[in-house]
């Protein structure tokens, strides 16, 4: 796998299992990148929607994608504190193009006081059934349900107090 350098703006690309392309962040700076882990910081990036529509975030973010675990990690940082948007989804692959992972519908929404919620239930049902999600797939994605809610209650991995805050102030330098 190639791997971008630091300071690098990539694309992140999210596909729906039956390969079809469902979101594209335009640019994302690379704060850290190995074989196993990518982090990232956005700020007021475009975002486009499978359907052509397009919108831009509204708060600075720092992403956290992995290359074993089935989720990915977004920090937004806001006014009213650090709300954090989790992602089920295959681990990350990177190629000269883009950042791409397949989104598995399941969200988790953590909140400043670190309680969560599990969103977008029906959505996956739905979609397991209409895209034939295979069986081995399903229980992985349970599982790493467990796993994501587990690291947010242990303040694990991006969910640690200092994460978020040490790769904002590394993103701000690249901002100059």
């Amino acid at each position: 796998m190639i791997i971008p350098e630091p300071g690098q703006k990539i694309e992140i690309q999210s596909y729906k299992h039956n390969g079809q392309l469902h979101r594209v962040w335009d640019k994302t700076t690379v704060l850290k990148a190995n074989h196993n882990v990518l982090i990232g910081g956005n700020d007021r990036t475009l975002v486009t929607e499978s359907d052509g529509r397009t919108w831009i975030t509204r708060e600075p973010a720092i992403c956290y994608f992995h290359a074993k675990y089935w989720f990915n990690v977004i920090g937004m940082i806001r006014t009213g504190g650090l709300y954090y948007y989790c992602n089920l989804g295959s681990p990350f692959a990177y190629d000269e193009e883009a950042l791409k992972y397949i989104d598995y519908d399941l969200d988790i929404k953590v909140f400043p006081d670190m309680t969560f919620t599990l969103l977008d239930e029906d959505e996956y049902e739905q979609h397991k059934k209409e895209m034939n999600y295979p069986q081995v797939i399903d229980s992985i994605i349970q599982n790493q349900v467990g796993i994501l809610q587990r690291w947010i209650r242990q303040r694990k991995g991006p969910f640690s107090p200092e994460f978020i805050d040490q790769w904002y102030e590394r993103f701000l330098t690249y901002l100059t």
